[in-house]
């Protein structure tokens, strides 16, 4: 379906505003709201999908008007909450409507993130007791239509209506480029703190191109990945992963390698790590200022300095860099030091064509990880 039609749809239902966060499956969609489609809905990128279901029913009691809230189904995990103990009928009873990238769908090839996710989405939803439909491309406009009036009558009911998009179910002529005026590149960014690296030091980097340029970084440089573990899914989760880690290996150093839309999603985190002040942690945030690994779309905090929320709350040794020479001198610097440290880096919008994805299982790199540092399970 051409995103347009689709567009027109959803002003239909009465929607006026959008809030969510971005999926590669709703690509033309997202691309559409932050490109051409502009100033067509009021819009709103949150940290979180539960916080994107918190503006829906703000929008909702002072308006009057349902909100649209999109995106991938991995979401549905941090709407849960708002959802049953908020919006529910049984509860306050706040309309919206839902728009949910459907990855891991059954049947078709995705990354392991999603297999379980994509198995219970429908499921999942059920449970939630929002009704949905599937949207693919086998559908009839005469089908989606009346998919539609069915959402428009939840709507009215005071409860909530869900689509699920497939991968390949909307189109668009014109993609939404973001670009920011960042010089250096993540990739070389990546493979310039590996090279600093210690054989006992332990990575974790955060889901989507960071974690999968770290693994062929690693490779490249270390010939193994094994000292590294990539977080696939969780968004926002790596930090507290590598401080569970830092906290059982003292002796070690551990990097964490995030991203500023992780950064974002979780952001408690940081001032929870600054009050345990663990020694042994570097926090490391590549901030692009975009949500790369699914579409581009900017985050909606553009502009916003992590090394300062991190001084704020009290990392110990906060840097901010934007040039590779900078980088090469703090980590030299912090080698010998052993205190919370937080690193910054502005990168650029760019990532190779041909970059690969792990070709092991998440349960081999998590046994690779654990035997390398000689945890036995």
């Amino acid at each position: 379906m051409i995103v347009t039609d689709f567009i027109k749809q959803i002003k239909k239902v009465g929607i006026k505003t959008l809030t969510g966060v971005p999926d590669s499956a709703l690509r033309p969609f997202c691309d559409y709201i932050n490109g051409v489609g502009k100033e067509e809905f009021i819009h709103y990128v949150p940290a979180n999908e539960g916080a994107a279901v918190g503006i829906a029913i703000g929008e909702y009691l002072s308006t009057g008007v349902p909100a649209c809230v999109y995106m991938q189904n991995s979401g549905l995990g941090n709407i849960v909450n708002p959802i049953t103990s908020l919006a529910n009928e049984e509860v306050y009873g706040i309309p919206m409507l839902l728009l949910v990238g459907y990855r891991g769908e059954p049947g078709k090839k995705d990354e392991p993130q999603h297999k379980y996710m994509g198995k219970i989405t429908e499921s999942l939803l059920d449970v939630l007791g929002i009704e949905h439909m599937v949207l693919g491309k086998e559908l009839t406009e005469q089908e989606i239509s009346e998919g539609f009036g069915r959402a428009a009558q939840k709507l009215k009911e005071g409860q909530q209506f869900a689509f699920v998009l497939k991968k390949d179910f909307l189109e668009i002529e014109e993609k939404s480029i973001y670009v920011n005026d960042n010089s250096l590149i993540r990739e070389d960014v990546i493979a310039q703190i590996i090279e600093s690296l210690d054989e006992s030091d332990v990575v974790v980097s955060t889901t989507g191109k960071i974690s999968r340029e770290v693994y062929e970084q690693s490779d490249r440089i270390n010939g193994s990945h094994a000292q590294d573990f990539l977080t696939v899914g969780g968004m926002g989760h790596a930090s507290m992963i590598a401080f569970g880690i830092a906290e059982n290996a003292k002796e070690k150093r551990v990097y964490c390698m995030d991203g500023d839309g992780a950064e974002l999603m979780h952001m408690g985190s940081l001032a929870f790590i600054a009050k345990q002040k663990p020694q042994n942690f570097v926090h490391i945030c590549l901030n692009n200022e975009a949500h790369e690994s699914v579409g581009g779309m900017p985050t909606g905090c553009v502009g916003l300095s992590y090394a300062e929320v991190a001084r704020t709350v009290g990392y110990e040794a906060v840097y901010y860099i934007d040039t590779m020479e900078e980088l090469k001198q703090v980590l030299h610097d912090i080698k010998p030091e052993r205190k919370l440290t937080f690193i910054e880096i502005k990168v650029s919008m760019q990532s190779r064509a041909d970059l690969g994805r792990p070709k092991e299982t998440a349960a081999e790199n998590k046994e690779n990880f654990m035997k390398y540092h000689g945890v036995k399970e």
